[in-house]
């Protein structure tokens, strides 16, 4: 049996990965836009497309064809959001919302079309005048965390839009989202540490993560930066992949779950690291490129490839409540057509901006290529984890030797009020193309269209049934 805080002994780390950044946040103002996206990332989308090189247009194309994308969508608001059995559940309404102030904001930097930065504002602007709750199961952690990062991302590409109101959306984050998101880092809702599986912890340092920067809070960063790290719980870096082997790969505790889930949480870490990496802080590279391992990991098990599994027991239940344990001795079985829009943006960090060979991730992304969104992979709510538009958003040219070795280095935008740095937002349609193919990661043709359009997501999936005490009564957890 492992220990679930850290990695087995005598495990050996490949030296395949450059040397981390410094472990600290960086130092300055925060940069806007400065979350999943960038301002030069926005400016490389348009060119890009402009130019109509490959694969930016096929990702805009799988954008302008999503039904959330389009600048007729009306927000539809509610006071409390549920989600959780037993709960009058209706945070289908949040997440739908969400992807489509999302999407029209994305749509907008591509285009310069107002219409859709205005769509986008007008959700965001419903959500925070009327949303003062987030209740229901356990469940409602899930919900702080998913629709926390993926909102904050929202508003980061409309800030500074004329007549988006941020402080007031910052409000909403601080008082209905963000306590939410740490309690559950502080309590995992008074169950033992390792009841809930690593997806759990992932999408709320998510969510404090993104709230950080939203709100310009260094120590909400700062939080989130430290549990991804050293955190007791199971989605911390060396506890959500316990175990490095000899050739490269990393163990992904979940992948003796379910395949799944273990999609799930790759696609938060990655998420997470990339945040950070725009405010420059290396969480890619932490741990002798941790991450990069366990990435590669269920990279190549997700394709039906053999990976080693070391049995691993934790702990489940709460204190004076129930107890017992769960040993996962294999890693489960996969289906090599289950898509998820996470693998472009990783591959892309890693192969790309970094120049390391990470052969798992490479043909997974191309396979998957291009990548769509909420929508796009099922009606249920795991199809709508991700904000997902990878192909689009993060294929980039290779960087030269200099820029591979060089630490992250966010650019403050000035006020940090609007993604252009002016006093509203204008989107980076106007610049000139950038030229060149760049070697296209995940570029792939046109006889791959079929797999693109079979996609159909990962439904939810239930598992570690277990009932926890909520404060005054009991709740059902159901796992996600």
């Amino acid at each position: 049996m492992l220990k679930i805080a850290g990695a087995a002994a005598g495990a050996t780390v490949a030296g395949t990965a450059l040397a981390a950044a410094p472990a600290t946040a960086a130092d300055g103002a925060f940069a806007h836009p400065g979350m999943l996206h960038t301002r030069a990332d926005l400016h490389r989308m348009a060119t890009q497309v402009k130019a109509g090189a490959e694969p930016y247009t096929a990702g805009f194309a799988r954008l302008t064809a999503n039904r959330h994308a389009q600048s007729t969508w009306t927000a539809n608001p509610q006071a409390t959001v549920y989600r959780g059995s037993g709960t009058p559940e209706n945070y289908v309404t949040l997440y739908n919302d969400i992807h489509a102030a999302y999407q029209n904001a994305l749509r907008w930097h591509v285009t310069g079309d107002t219409a859709h930065a205005d769509t986008a504002r007008d959700i965001l602007n419903a959500w925070s005048a009327r949303l003062t709750r987030l209740d229901g199961s356990a469940d409602r952690f899930l919900a702080s965390g998913l629709y926390g990062y993926q909102f904050a991302n929202a508003a980061e590409l409309v800030r500074g839009h004329d007549g988006f109101e941020l402080a007031r959306f910052q409000k909403m984050m601080l008082d209905v989202f963000h306590p939410l998101s740490e309690d559950f880092l502080a309590h995992h809702n008074g169950s033992y540490i390792t009841n809930y599986w690593a997806n759990w912890d992932l999408t709320n340092i998510a969510s404090v993560l993104a709230i950080g920067i939203l709100c310009d809070d260094r120590a909400k960063v700062d939080r989130a930066v430290e549990y991804f790290k050293h955190g007791a719980g199971m989605g911390s870096v060396k506890n959500a992949i316990p175990v490095v082997y000899a050739d490269g790969l990393a163990e992904w505790a979940e992948a003796g779950r379910d395949q799944g889930h273990a999609l799930l949480g790759v696609g938060l870490m990655g998420t997470i690291c990339e945040m950070a990496w725009n405010q420059g802080i290396d969480l890619y590279g932490y741990d002798d490129s941790r991450f990069l391992k366990g990435a590669q990991y269920v990279a190549k098990w997700s394709l039906g490839g053999d990976v080693p599994y070391t049995s691993y027991t934790r702990k489940k239940g709460a204190p004076g409540i129930w107890s017992g344990s769960e040993t996962a001795s294999a890693a489960a079985a996969v289906d090599p057509a289950m898509a998820r829009p996470i693998w472009a943006m990783i591959a892309n960090h890693y192969t790309r901006r970094r120049g390391l060979d990470a052969p798992h991730l490479t043909k997974i992304a191309a396979r998957f290529a291009p990548e769509g969104g909420g929508g796009d992979y099922g009606p249920n709510s795991g199809g709508y984890d991700q904000l997902g538009f990878g192909t689009l958003a993060f294929t980039r040219p290779r960087a030269t030797a200099a820029e591979a070795t060089a630490s992250p280095t966010p650019t403050a935008s000035g006020s940090g009020t609007s993604p252009s740095g002016g006093a509203s937002a204008t989107p980076s349609s106007s610049a000139s193309p950038l030229g060149g193919k760049g070697g296209d990661l995940a570029a792939t043709g046109s006889s791959d269209l079929p797999a693109w359009t079979a996609a159909t997501g990962v439904a939810a999936l239930a598992g570690g049934f277990l009932l926890l005490r909520r404060r005054d009564r009991d709740r059902r957890d159901t796992g996600e």
